[in-house]
């Protein structure tokens, strides 16, 4: 999916991009719809979700580090309760 990248970092480069420091977001199992105006960068730190687009759906679990894309519109299905570091890029 060109609007949503997930990796599984190596902890070199949590540390170094400081993401221990960004802002917590936490969710409990729901489903609603979403759309990105800025682009957003987080680390799963708890918890497992479907995100299902127009190309089709990607499911994201703990130790993921996923960017969603500015203009993405998409549907988060949280089957375990969601907990993330988050961090919004202006671009």
């Amino acid at each position: 999916m060109k609007n949503i990248s997930i990796v599984k970092p190596e902890e070199s480069f949590i540390v170094k991009r400081g993401i221990t420091g960004w802002p917590v977001w936490e969710k409990e199992e729901s489903d609603f719809p979403w759309t990105y105006d800025q682009t957003e960068e987080c680390y799963i730190l708890k918890g497992e979700f479907d995100i299902v687009t127009e190309e089709g759906t990607e499911t994201v679990r703990e130790g993921d580090f996923v960017t969603f894309h500015k203009g993405l519109t998409c549907r988060w299905i949280i089957r375990k309760k969601v907990r993330k570091h988050y961090n919004f890029i202006n671009s």
